[in-house]
């Protein structure tokens, strides 16, 4: 098995493990929190989101944007890197936790940015748990600082697994909530003192434990740091240059993230709202992050390597494999799962109408689940080679059409299909980013190869529409929206089990028949998870 192949393997595994103790810990919170139109739902989902929305720029922006390479880079130092890296930990942890203590002092104004809809109750719930939550931009930062420099030391299996001991705190914490203070408490006066307190300490808790975890694999990378707060000499106003762009483009996106949650809260306690959009969020990231963040991290990794080395043919060969694999298994996945989107649904609502009715935000996601999938190879492409500039100008055009989308999605939308118009512009503006940065890329290559994914991709849909149909068939034979498959939530998770199934083994027999090219070495790397096959 190739570098790249172990790496991939070990972390589709641990996100496979995270992702599925992460559906149990969504299951155990809808079940405490209720699910549909619940507002304390809503309200812990604001909360939360705030401490998440700094995490993801930390993981997605600045860190892999810049952090990556240079630690890769400063391997060649004649210490291997230890005083750059030692100088850089001292400063991402000063700035984690002044960031953390100034957000947590702004916690009432941040939930009134982020959530003005919101009646005075349900505002000072949401306001008691961001005081709770947002301590975690600290341990969020933390754990994705020291993820990143083992994945840039190509130690890749304790970022993707530290998750899981977060899970397994939360659905301790969310079960005995429930089991003490009672079940679908959707209704923002049943919340006591104690209750919210139990549930912040067990949201913030998770991620605590999750960030010691990850330390203690440290000493794997074969660094050995100590605080230096002389931050001057080592190529920190490189990384200066190159992180502003980088901030440029999250304060960018959090605007259009802000327009998002404060059109969808509107919908709070009349149809799906921020609650039912994070679990249908949750599902989309399901495959994406087995398939695409497993396959693209370890070849990110490579990326940077070449890109630094100038062997642009390897970056061209890296950037095509990673594109074309990705795509042959999350085409299918998209597919499926629309197919399957009431059954997948039902799994985190408490009732067969609710999953019809919020099924639709679910569908609207995996429209831009292929675009999705081939953006996170180009943009990385762009930061091997330094480039944070671009992709801030891509990411601008998105998110100002995605801002668009919104706005009128809320101006002539029922409040009822708000979160789903609003998911759909997600999908299409990211499909529109997706295309300009794959010729932006071209520009800057001279040649990308996109043709060869095109003709690629054309397979995968071809082969994909049948495999669709013969899971919607299935899913009519099990008797559709009314059938055993909304019964509950373990009936919703088993039939969209045989529905994906079904569809993806008529996926692989099209494919067979087409003779795609990219099968094989797809089936070698799968045949790897076998018992008994190493």
């Amino acid at each position: 098995m190739s570098e790249v192949g172990r790496a991939s393997a070990l972390i589709a595994a641990g996100t496979l493990v995270s992702r599925l103790t992460g559906v149990v810990r969504t299951i155990l919170l809808v079940t405490v929190l209720g699910s549909f139109a619940s507002r304390a739902g809503d309200a812990f989902t604001v909360a939360n989101q705030l401490p998440n929305t700094i995490y993801e720029i930390i993981s997605y922006g600045l860190l892999t944007a810049v952090i990556v390479p240079q630690i890769v880079r400063s391997a060649a130092h004649a210490d291997g890197g230890r005083t750059f890296i030692s100088k850089l930990f001292t400063l991402g942890t000063v700035v984690l936790l002044v960031t953390s203590a100034v957000a947590t002092l702004c916690a009432p104004l941040l939930v009134e940015l982020f959530a003005p809809s919101f009646d005075p109750d349900q505002q000072a719930l949401a306001t008691v748990l961001a005081y709770w939550c947002l301590p975690q931009i600290f341990f969020y930062g933390l754990y994705s600082l020291v993820g990143e420099a083992l994945n840039a030391r190509k130690v890749y299996g304790p970022f993707t697994w530290a998750p899981i001991v977060n899970n397994v705190v939360s659905i301790i914490g969310f079960g005995l909530i429930g089991l003490f203070f009672g079940t679908d408490l959707s209704s923002v006066a049943d919340w006591t003192p104690g209750m919210i307190t139990a549930l912040g300490a067990t949201a913030t808790g998770g991620i605590v434990v999750q960030a010691g975890v990850l330390l203690l694999f440290w000493r794997r990378t074969g660094l050995h740091l100590r605080p230096d707060f002389r931050w001057r000499g080592v190529g920190l106003g490189d990384i200066g240059r190159l992180a502003g762009w980088t901030f440029a483009m999250v304060i960018v996106r959090t605007l259009a993230g802000l327009v998002q949650t404060r059109v969808v809260t509107e919908a709070s306690g009349d149809g799906a709202s921020a609650f039912a959009m994070a679990n249908a969020w949750l599902v989309f990231m399901l495959p994406y992050s087995i398939i695409v963040m497993s396959i693209g991290t370890p070849y990110f990794t490579r990326l940077s390597e070449h890109a630094h080395e100038g062997r642009d043919d390897d970056v061209r060969t890296d950037l095509s494999a990673s594109i074309r694999v990705t795509g042959l298994l999350i085409t299918i996945a998209a597919a499926a799962l629309m197919v399957a989107a009431v059954p997948a649904t039902r799994v985190f609502v408490n009732a067969a109408d609710q999953a019809v009715a919020a099924a639709p935000v679910l569908v609207a996601f995996l429209v831009g689940l292929i675009p999705l999938s081939i953006l996170f190879v180009i943009q990385r492409a762009f930061y091997a080679y330094n480039d944070t500039r671009t992709p801030f100008f891509f990411t601008v055009i998105q998110c100002a059409l995605f801002v668009v989308l919104v706005l009128v999605a809320q101006a002539t939308l029922p409040v009822e299909q708000l979160a789903a118009g609003i998911a759909l512009g997600q999908s299409i503006s990211t499909a529109v980013q997706v295309v300009i940065a794959a010729l932006l890329l071209r520009r800057r290559m001279r040649w990308l190869g996109a043709r060869s994914w095109l003709v690629s991709y054309g397979r995968f849909v071809l082969a994909a529409l049948p495999a669709a149909g013969a899971g919607w068939l299935v899913y009519l034979l099990m008797g559709g929206d009314a059938g055993w498959t909304t019964a509950d939530k373990l009936l919703g998770a088993l039939g969209t089990a045989i529905i994906c199934g079904v569809a993806f083994a008529v996926y692989l027999g099209a494919l067979t028949l087409l003779r795609a090219p990219e099968l094989r070495p797809v089936l070698s790397r799968l045949q790897r998870f076998l018992p008994g096959d190493r």
